[in-house]
């Protein structure tokens, strides 16, 4: 049995200290920092106390794991910043996933591991890289970015709404964003294009993916791009109400009805009162629930095409 390798108290909380505040990662650079020899580092390695899933990298066994900690890990390790999916997640994005760590670096040169995916670019610079929860990662234009090369453009639409919406981003942003990077030949400019095209500065956003989700699938079944948050209003200019989606040329708006939120008698006679409103201005109200969702919005096309053709 391996002889222990001590080293002072005081040293010890602040190896632990530091590891706390990292999601139980530190480097070499900072354990040399410290003042922790090679020799202690290898004891520590060798007892399990530790452990190194990079070179110059050390996860402190006593602390929980977590996606969080591989992520910090990869990125120390690169050095590299979290990107596409795994940013997505810091962010708290639609598009994220945790069930891997993906980085990106302007070269890696390390082995591959089981679980990490790794992007490559020449045009990776300071302008991208912030902090998000003490991990490395892309800003989150530059994250909504590269969401282009691996989501469908409903997604990527959804990211953007939440960053609108959560005020962590605005138009003026995405447009220097599109102007930089989404150039010919790069991963992800011509979805960052199409995506772009459809915005207007200052027009509103869905309030909900579902929104959003039905906006696209309407589109899919060959119909105009739908307004989101069309505001209602009687020949004072009041607003009367304002609607999840519409088709103002056919006075036909659409709302999603959701079982939370219309469910119970207030909610009955709160949407019924509603309804009759803007039923009272010419507008044919449309319910869409989340069987639209999942039939792509077949049969609520249908419907919309049917009001559009009798009112013609």
């Amino acid at each position: 049995m391996a002889a222990a390798v001590t080293t002072a108290p005081t040293t010890e909380r602040a190896v632990a200290d530091l590891a706390s505040r990292q999601h139980g990662i530190v480097t070499l650079a900072q354990l040399d920092g410290l003042g922790i020899t090679r020799r202690q580092r290898q004891w520590r390695l060798r007892t399990g106390r530790w452990e190194s899933p990079y070179t110059g990298i050390y996860r402190i066994a006593g602390l929980p794991a977590s996606w969080r900690s591989d992520l910090l890990a990869a990125c120390l390790a690169g050095p590299a910043v979290s990107s596409h999916r795994s940013a997505a997640a810091l962010w708290d994005l639609p598009g994220a996933r945790r069930d891997r760590v993906e980085i990106i670096t302007p070269r890696w040169e390390r082995a591959q591991h089981a679980g990490l995916v790794v992007h490559e670019s020449l045009l990776l610079d300071t302008t991208d890289e912030t902090m998000v929860d003490g991990i490395p990662t892309t800003t989150i234009e530059r994250t909504i970015f590269d969401l282009c090369a691996c989501s469908p453009d409903v997604v990527v639409d959804m990211a953007i709404d939440r960053a609108l919406g959560r005020s962590l981003l605005d138009h003026r942003r995405l447009v220097a964003t599109e102007s930089r990077l989404a150039t010919k030949g790069r991963p992800g400019a011509s979805r960052f294009h199409r995506v772009m095209a459809r915005r207007i500065e200052g027009a509103a956003t869905p309030e909900s993916a579902p929104e959003r989700r039905l906006a696209h699938a309407l589109v899919k079944q060959g119909l105009p791009e739908p307004e989101v948050q069309f505001a209602v209003r009687d020949s004072d200019g009041r607003l009367v109400a304002r609607c999840d989606l519409a088709y103002p040329q056919w006075r036909i708006v659409i709302e999603y009805d959701s079982v939370q939120e219309h469910t119970g008698r207030n909610a009955l006679l709160r949407d019924s009162a509603r309804r009759n409103a803007i039923a009272a201005l010419g507008f044919t109200t449309v319910s869409a629930t989340i069987d639209d969702l999942e039939n792509q919005a077949a049969r609520l096309a249908s419907v919309i095409r049917r009001i559009r053709d009798r009112s013609a």
